[in-house]
């Protein structure tokens, strides 16, 4: 009977251990949590590029869209579209900002062309 509650007991606590790891490594946690201290955020699975990504600065959660390439190209990201929901928070980044933001997705596909959807674009306009 007691080794069947050691058992019962050790295989809880790893249970837990799994799920608190699960919980700490998700990306919507990570996306929150950004969003909440108004730090930078990129998140972005590499293996997939058909997979949106997401980044979270100053506050402003930007989602991306990637297109692959055809013929030659295909397998590489060849276009990149950003946009967010929450337009109000634009007011408080520059054009400054959003050339850093191109930085920061440059590095991870730098051949791409990164268009800025509306509203996103008048903003980047408007400071121009």
């Amino acid at each position: 009977m007691g080794f069947l509650i050691r058992l019962i007991v050790i295989a809880l606590i790893i249970y837990i251990a799994y799920r608190l790891a699960k919980y700490m490594m998700d990306p919507k946690r990570k996306i929150e949590s950004a969003l909440a201290s108004g730090t930078f955020y990129f998140e972005d699975d590499r293996t997939d590029p058909r997979k949106n990504f997401h980044i979270v600065f100053k506050g402003v959660l930007f989602a991306g869209e990637k297109y692959m390439g055809t013929g030659e190209d295909a397998g590489t990201v060849e276009s990149i579209f950003v946009w967010t929901e929450d337009s109000a928070k634009l007011d408080a980044l520059g054009k400054e900002d959003f050339r850093f933001l191109e930085d920061e997705i440059r590095k991870n596909y730098p051949d791409a062309q990164i268009n800025w959807k509306n509203p996103i674009e008048q903003v980047i306009m408007q400071e121009g």
